[in-house]
Formats: C-alpha cells, structure tokens, sequence
C-alpha cells in the first residue's frame, strides 16, 4: 500500500543544511498497523509528512496505492490526498464550526448530495460515538472527544489511509487507550491502512502490528511487534521497550548493590525473556521437579501484544553446579531467551 524508496529530506537553513530523514526505506502493507517510533528529533514527523508529500522528499520516491506521489503534479496531488487522511497531535479543529461543520469541511468538493453527506456524517459521528456532540463546539468538548472528531474528519472522504502524527500524545493514559482502541476498530471494520507516529512504546505495543524505530533520521531497525519487543538488537530499541516496562531496572538495582541482588556462593541470576510461543508454559517449577534446582522470581514485568503474552522474568537459581547446567541447558531447549546477569 506505501512504499518509500531511499526518502531523504534536507531543510536548508541560515545555520546550514538539516538532514531531517535519511534514505528511508519502507513497505507498508494494506490493512496493516504500522508504528514509526523515535525520541524527539529522530525525524518521525517529517517522514510521516513526506508520504503524503505535506513536505516534499529531497530524495526517493514515495508511493501510495500503486501512484508514485513524488511524480505528481500540485493538482494531481491534492486529488490523491483525499484518500490520505490525517490526524494530529494537537486536533486541528476549526473552532467557530460545530462538530458536524468540522466533519463535513472535507466534503466541500465531494460529489456527494446533500443528503448523502448527511448520512454520512451522521455515520460517522456514531463510528467515533460521538452523535450527542455534533452541535457542540471544540471549546466544549475533552481532548478525548477533539481527537475523536479529528478521526472522523479525516474519514470523510473514505481515505484508504490513516496517518497519525502523535495523536494520543496530549491525551492522558486513560483517553489514550480509548482512542487506540477506536484506531483498531476503524482498522478491523473499514480495513484501513494506519500509520502510527510516536514516542511512546506502550503506543506500539497496543495496537501496531510491525514497527520500525528511527534514529538521527535513519530507520535502524524493522520487523513485527513481537519480535522487535522479545529480541531488540539497537541499543536505541532496547531504551525504547524499557519504557514500556520496568524489568531492566534490575540493572540499576545491582550497580547500587541492592539487597534483593546478593547472591550466595554457586548462585546465578538469570533473565528469561519469553515469546508468545512459550509464554504459557511452567518452566520455573519444573525446575525444582526435575533438576532440583530452586528458582527465586525477583523481578518480572509481562505485555500483552495485540492478544499474546510475552513478558521478562529475573529470578535467582540455586543448586549443585552439575544440575544448575542442566537447568540451564533446559530453559534454552524451551525456546526461552536466556542471560546470566550475574553469577
């Protein structure tokens, strides 16, 4: 559906060039759930702005549906635009209209009648859940329920995509989950193509099914959901899912040598990272079963990722160095990731 080819973009200013996006090279399937995930000044809002070409690439071809975008005239361009809609950290909202006038402003030039877009905004203010407001003003409303007139205004004119520029960052965890839980829903129902921007793991984790993570402009690292969370390989990706959770503050608590991390002679600590395809299964009290081994759970942090259970555990392992190895051995025959953390 989107497929972005060595995209650069270079603003020029008094201070000299800024290289904002760096052959950038990505295909986003139809229908997918799509997360581009970078700290401040990664160049995330700039490469979601160049596939709808808001900012023009310097570089690479950006294209959309089968319609290489990058080749279009200003006229041809705006025509395609209207099945790219956006949506904004910040809503965008024209504050003198009512709700139902900020839904209908994209209908302006559609061929529809007059009944036609009535019906249809009237759809889509019961899609968002919001057909009790369509006579209230932005003023009136929560950020919950902007964003949510938001959504509806960009689904207007039936786009076949959805960009979402840090669209749940102004919102509080709560609202943020409900608007997650609307994108999916519009996805599942209308099989739209979303492109999610943002700076928040937990964003990923909820509702995108492959992420890509950027750095200094650059895509470092790709793949789906599960995979980049269960075995990240960029320092950046790692200091990014440990925001989504707490387990690798188990690191800090040796440095300072806490309590909770002394061990005894011949003990080891150990960090298990589990995937969806293990996740259920007693491998800590098979331990004691079979090797004899004692398994301390110290720490432990479990996700939910779009339904399956992945999730780390530190725990603490005692026993005769012979059956320690074997437990070891084990818990890798099991397809669970393991580190020895300190021994």
């Amino acid at each position: 559906m989107i497929k972005l080819e060595k995209v650069s973009k270079t603003f020029r200013t008094g201070s000299g060039e800024v290289h904002a996006v760096r052959e950038v090279s990505l295909n986003i399937e139809q229908g997918e759930i799509f997360g581009i995930i970078g700290f401040s000044g990664a160049g995330k809002s700039t490469l979601v702005r160049c596939i709808n070409l808001l900012e023009r690439p310097t570089e690479g071809t950006v294209t959309v549906d089968g319609t290489e975008l990058t080749k279009l005239d200003e006229k041809r361009l705006r025509e395609v635009r209207r099945k790219i809609g956006m949506i904004f950290q910040h809503f965008n909202l024209l504050r003198s209209r009512t709700v139902y006038d900020n839904i209908a402003f994209p209908l302006k030039k559609s061929s529809l009648s007059k009944e036609e877009k009535h019906k249809k905004i009237l759809s889509l203010l019961e899609l968002v859940g919001l057909s009790d407001k369509k006579d209230a003003y932005p003023s009136q409303l929560s950020g919950g329920q902007k964003q949510r007139v938001a959504i509806a205004r960009a689904l207007a004119n039936d786009p076949k995509v959805l960009l979402c520029d840090e669209a749940t960052s102004a919102l509080d965890p709560q609202t943020t989950k409900s608007i997650l839980h609307l994108l999916k829903q519009v996805n599942e129902k209308l099989g739209i193509t979303i492109v999610i921007i943002t700076h928040e793991m937990a964003v990923v984790k909820d509702i995108c099914d492959r992420v890509a993570i950027m750095e200094l402009g650059r895509v470092v690292e790709e793949g789906a959901t599960e995979d980049v969370f269960v075995h990240p390989k960029e320092k950046v990706t790692k200091d990014f899912i440990s925001t989504a959770g707490n387990v690798d503050k188990i690191y800090e608590l040796i440095d300072e040598g806490n309590d909770l991390t002394k061990l005894q002679e011949g003990e080891k600590m150990v960090m298990l990272t589990y995937s969806a395809n293990n996740a259920g299964e007693p491998v800590i009290s098979y331990l004691a079963e079979a090797f004899d081994v004692k398994a301390n759970i110290i720490y432990g942090n479990i996700d939910i990722l779009k339904g399956k259970t992945i999730g780390k555990l530190v725990v603490t392992l005692s026993g005769k160095p012979e059956n320690m190895e074997k437990a070891l051995a084990y818990i890798e025959e099991r397809k669970v990731e393991l580190e020895v953390i300190k021994a």
